[in-house]
Formats: structure tokens, C-alpha cells, sequence
């Protein structure tokens, strides 16, 4: 038997108690099955969404599907327990929602809608339900539709890739018929809306496994309909005499994804397509057998903008997105001057340094590199170092009013030209930023215009 927390099982009583019947279901009995954390708690019931509000006042209906939303206070949590009536749906010939819903008093019909068999398990708090034997499939560590394959994924071409994803987060395989079925219908997810596909896209990028997500995605012939940018680099060769690639350009965005130690989704996301900008600016001199990509980060730029914009990520996810594709062929020299690295925070920002960071790591270990850089090290360094200098006008330690005070002037553009002088020369290290010092060196621009 499944250990359930008491306030699961107080909860499925109180629908028992009831005259009903309720089981978890899904992803939740997967993952108590699995030994993994349960966060979602999912169930179904023979009840219809109005009985279920009936015994429970405070709940609401949730949407067109029978899902009812049930507020429950657990220790610090308010949680929404989701419970959604028994259905069997009809025909889906948008390929996204079912034509036609009816309600079921009958679980087996309400499992077999359900897309892989792994999901189609039932658990009443003694008995688990599964006719489709999941738990062996789970035991096998195998993705495997429920029914006809075909059929599932029609219903739902969203489903092409929850496939993948669920394989990239379990680090499970997708069984043979099923892997036919997505190639031979790959073409569908072109049917869904972009928001979806991100939405199923980022969960591979933030899985266990997000290059094997990739590939399965690229292998099944879906990686081409969402990013053709990503599947025209496959077989750019980057092997030459001065280069020291291993990898074609598209293995090495995966290589890249693979050992990008950042969790931020879009971080990842510029591992995998920061290269994409070679596909266009590739070169060999057959002479010399030298390969180029001259101003590839500058074309990748522009793709990436076309990328988010299709994925419709937020403002600030673009921008993120953008400037990291941008910059990612940031110069780490031993010889830079403190005056160009504090150029470099101020053209990424402090807030991107961490993810810059994490990207450099990411493509120089997915080059076939080795697992240290001193240089790197050294650049992280100088990086921490260089913070305690102001990096703007705000950051000195006088301000617009000291300059009137001190010069007897009225506000106007003269006092921005001013601050910005004195910024100028604190930045190339010709003043410090201390307030004396500063109003000491106003006192004497003052004296000399007398």
C-alpha cells in the first residue's frame, strides 16, 4: 500500500463518507510509486462537478472539463486540490480539445482518455487501479501511449512532446510503437500554440536531462518544426587546423546545454542556441582548410530575437535571451585592463554576470574542453575585484546638488557634463571615489574658472 499524508487521505473520506468514489490519479500516483515528492495533488471521482461543490462551498469549477477547485489550508500551505469527474471524450478534430465531453461513473473509461500509461493509474488509498499496466512500464522505465498510439497523439499533439519531456524528466525511453507514432505525426505539433509548446519546451530544458530532451525531440522529427535553427546546425562542421572544436555546431549547442551549470531556463536556452549565427557566417579557405564564423554572435542575435519572439517569452526573458547570444564571445584575457572589465559589466549588466558565466562554462566544456580554465578563474577574480568601483554617474559618492552647492550653478546640462568628467576620471583610476577627495577636485575646477 501507498503512504498517504493525513490530510490526503481525511480528504478522500470526506467524498467516501459522501456516497462517492475518488481516486488520486496521474502524474501523482506516478510519483508515489516512483518514491519521488508529490506537489501536485491530482484525483478523480465519480461525482459531477456540481455534487462536488454541493458538499464542498467553498470550491469552484474550474473549467470546461469537470475540474473542480478545492481551497484547503495544510499547516503553512493553501493549496487547491484539483478533483475532475470521470469522462469519456469524443472526437478531437482540432487536434488540441476534445469535440465532446460526457461525464462516466465507469474509472477504466476515464483511464483509458489518458495519454501515456505510466499517467493511467488510479489509487483509492488501498488499491491501485491499472489496467494498462503502468507499474510495469514504470518498473521498464518506458514512455508507452495508452491504446493506439495514433490515437492518442491526434487527440493532443501537444502530446508529441510531453513524450519527450516526461522521458528527459523520469530519464526514461519512449517504446518503439510510440516513437513510430511521434515521428509519423511530428509534423501536428505545428497545430499547437506557441505558448503551449514553450510551456512543454522550458520543463525539457529545466529536466534532469535536458540534451537527451533535445535529441529525442531532434530524433523523433520535432526539433525541426519548432527550431529549424537548431536542426540546420547539425553537420556544420567546426574541425579545423586553428579550431579547437571537436563537435559540429549543432552537437556542441547540446554539448553546451548539457554542461551549463545555470537552472535558469533561458541561461539554458542561450547554451542551446548561442551558435546558431555559424549555420549563415560559415567559411573554409580550402586552402589552408581554415574554417571561420566571422560576426556569427551578431547574425545569432538577430535569430535569437526571431526565436523568442516565436516562443513569446516575456520582455524580460528576451532581452535576457538576446544579450546573452550576444555576448557570449566575450573576450578572457590577462592582460585586460580593469577599465574594460567594468566595460563588461556595464554592457551585460550585474544581474546577467552569474549566467554569462554559467554560458562561457557551458560552450567551453561542450567544445570537448577540459573541466578548469584558469584564465576563467582568473576573470571571475578580477570580476569581484573591479565591483568596488562605480560602474555610473549614480554610483559616485557626490551628487547633482554637490555640484551646485560647490560651483554656484543652476541646474542644466552643465552639471551632468560635470559628474560625467569626474566619473571619467575615477573610472580610469585618476580619482577616487571618496567624497572629500571629489568636492576637493569641484573646489579646484572652481578656483581655476575664477
Amino acid at each position: 500500500m501507498l503512504k498517504l499524508p493525513d490530510f490526503i487521505a481525511d480528504f478522500m473520506k470526506q467524498f467516501s463518507n459522501a456516497g462517492y468514489k475518488i481516486y488520486l490519479v496521474g502524474g501523482t500516483v506516478r510519483g508515489l510509486i516512483m518514491d519521488h515528492p508529490v506537489n501536485d495533488w491530482d484525483f478523480t471521482t465519480d461525482a459531477t462537478p456540481e455534487q462536488i461543490m454541493k458538499h464542498f462551498p467553498h470550491s469552484y469549477y474550474n473549467n470546461q472539463f469537470g475540474t473542480v477547485g478545492i481551497p484547503l489550508k495544510h499547516e503553512d500551505d493553501n493549496l487547491v486540490l484539483e478533483v475532475t469527474t470521470h469522462r469519456k471524450e469524443s472526437e478531437y478534430t482540432n487536434i488540441r480539445h476534445p469535440d465532446k465531453i460526457e461525464w462516466s461513473k465507469d474509472l477504466n473509461e476515464d483511464l483509458a482518455r489518458r495519454d501515456f500509461t505510466i499517467n493511467a493509474i488510479a489509487y483509492d488509498g488501498e488499491t491501485l487501479y491499472d489496467p494498462f499496466d503502468g507499474q510495469k512500464d514504470i518498473k521498464d522505465r518506458i514512455i508507452r501511449a495508452v491504446g493506439d498510439p495514433n490515437n492518442r497523439l491526434k487527440e493532443d499533439a501537444l502530446r508529441l512532446m510531453r513524450a519527450v519531456r516526461q522521458a528527459a524528466q523520469l530519464g526514461f525511453l519512449i517504446e518503439k510503437s510510440t516513437k513510430d507514432s511521434i515521428q509519423k505525426n511530428s509534423h501536428l505539433i505545428t497545430s499547437i500554440s506557441w505558448e503551449r509548446i514553450r510551456d512543454e519546451f522550458f520543463k525539457i530544458l529545466s529536466s534532469k536531462n535536458p540534451a537527451e530532451g533535445i535529441l529525442f525531440l531532434r530524433n523523433n522529427h520535432i526539433l525541426k518544426n519548432i527550431l529549424p535553427e537548431v536542426e540546420a546546425s547539425f553537420g556544420v562542421d567546426q574541425k579545423s587546423p586553428e579550431r579547437h572544436h571537436i563537435y559540429d555546431v549543432g552537437t556542441h549547442l547540446v554539448e553546451s546545454l548539457r554542461h551549463c551549470p545555470s537552472a535558469n531556463v533561458i541561461t539554458r536556452f542561450a547554451a542551446l542556441i548561442h551558435d546558431v549565427g555559424k549555420v549563415e557566417t560559415y567559411q573554409k579557405d580550402e586552402k589552408t582548410k581554415i574554417i571561420t564564423f566571422y560576426n556569427h554572435e551578431v547574425v545569432g542575435e538577430k535569430q535569437a530575437e526571431q526565436i523568442a519572439n516565436r516562443f513569446k517569452l516575456s520582455k524580460e526573458e528576451k532581452k535576457q535571451l538576446v544579450l546573452l547570444v550576444r555576448h557570449h564571445q566575450f573576450t578572457i584575457s590577462e592582460d585586460q585592463s580593469d577599465k574594460a572589465v567594468r566595460r563588461f559589466i556595464r554592457q551585460i549588466g550585474v544581474e546577467n554576470i552569474d549566467e554569462m558565466l554559467a554560458l562561457r562554462t557551458g560552450d567551453r566544456l561542450g567544445s570537448g574542453a577540459k573541466e578548469s580554465s584558469w584564465r576563467t578563474e582568473l576573470f571571475i577574480k578580477r570580476l569581484s575585484e573591479v565591483q568596488n568601483v562605480p560602474f555610473s554617474i549614480h554610483d559616485l559618492k557626490i551628487t547633482g546638488t554637490d555640484v551646485m552647492k560647490t560651483l554656484n550653478i543652476k541646474p542644466g546640462p552643465q552639471v551632468g557634463d560635470i559628474l560625467k568628467k569626474l566619473f571619467e576620471e575615477v573610472d580610469d583610476g585618476k580619482l577616487q571615489n571618496e567624497r572629500d577627495i571629489l568636492l576637493e577636485k569641484l573646489n579646484s575646477m572652481k578656483k581655476t574658472s575664477e
